[in-house]
């Protein structure tokens, strides 16, 4: 299972996971909450292949990475020349070299990576619950019912968001060069579940910087829920150093004052911040953040809803009036349904 990758010029980082195969496929819209759990709970009872060896293959080159004992594998890419194109995902190919059952045959996948093309006006990181869905991460038990009985046609997104989003990826020059990245505390393990749900509700796809369940490993954060996004943004920052970004979280858990720590450490990296407004009892906390961040430069708009962030980023020059309009007509449109 190979996650989506991305890179600069010289620099590719790609993880993946070698598992059992469990049969989940894709969900149907018709899907009962039965067959939603029972999915979602194959994808938590993984069957993982630790101490495998996985070759990666790109332009004639190859790299080899083991997996550990949770079936994770890693390649850091160090060194390759990757030429500015129009074309933003490359492919790269890998292949399970140790034979893992008998008669298992040719075990091979295609991974995506992500490398900035010369047309990149800016990129986009967005954090996913509460966010881009409601999950109700506030509320523990609310936050398990929608995730082990609904599936990716059922979680419908926030009104608006795929239209903006999509506004974003294109720009002002309407290519979909902008590169879109989504970080998350949710863990590894509903990876095909939040791809399809991208896809499903056609929000721009973009690498998933999502956060392992285990305690023991080193290579993938399983700290904090501040710890992680701060690590991986940052990583993020680090791999695609030449462009500004948008940050875009919600007030429930901790992502402005993340935000705050990334434009710190990263002086002028930041362009705007948008924050969608879920917890009234958080309120004053933010704005208090937002006066910090302002102080270094920086926006942070706390909105109610898309089509507020949408205006905002008309107004500064980011996005094209077409699409705000479609924006509008699909918040609309999500609105009434």
């Amino acid at each position: 299972m190979p996650y989506k990758g991305f890179g600069n010029e010289n620099e590719v980082y790609l993880i993946g996971r070698v598992l059992r195969d469990r049969g989940i496929g894709i969900s149907a819209i018709e899907d009962s909450r039965f067959r939603n759990f029972r999915k979602m709970y194959k994808r938590f009872m993984t069957w993982e292949i630790p101490n495998a060896r996985i070759k990666a293959t790109l332009d004639g080159n190859e790299w080899i990475s083991t997996t550990n004992e949770e079936g994770y594998f890693e390649f850091e890419i160090m060194n390759h020349a990757f030429p500015k194109t129009d074309n933003s995902w490359r492919e790269v190919k890998l292949e399970l070299l140790d034979q893992i059952i008998p008669n298992q045959g040719v075990v091979q996948a295609t991974a995506k990576v992500f490398i900035p093309t010369k047309l990149v006006e800016y990129g986009v990181i967005s954090d996913i619950d509460d966010t881009i869905v409601p999950t109700g991460a506030t509320r523990i038990w609310e936050m398990v019912k929608t995730t082990f009985l609904g599936n990716a046609h059922s979680r419908m997104p926030f009104p608006g968001v795929s239209a903006f989003y999509q506004a974003l990826e294109k720009g002002t020059d309407g290519m979909e060069n902008n590169p879109m990245f989504y970080v998350s505390s949710s863990p590894w393990n509903l990876y095909d579940f939040l791809m399809e749900l991208l896809e499903v509700h056609k929000i721009p796809k973009g690498p998933l910087m999502l956060r392992d369940l285990g305690l023991s490993r080193e290579h993938f954060f399983s700290g904090s829920h501040f710890d992680h996004k701060l690590s991986q943004v940052e990583k993020i920052f680090r791999l695609i150093p030449s462009i500004p970004f948008i940050l875009i979280g919600d007030s429930g858990q901790h992502d402005a004052e993340i935000y705050l720590q990334v434009i710190k450490d990263y002086p002028g990296r930041v362009k705007m911040i948008y924050i969608r407004d879920v917890s009234e009892n958080r309120r004053d906390h933010i704005n208090e953040i937002a006066s910090q961040i302002s102080g270094l430069g920086v926006e942070l708009v706390l909105i109610q809803d898309t089509i507020a962030a949408a205006k905002d980023a008309l107004g500064k020059g980011w996005i094209r009036q077409e699409d705000v309009l479609d924006i509008i007509k699909e918040k609309t449109e999500n609105s009434e349904s």
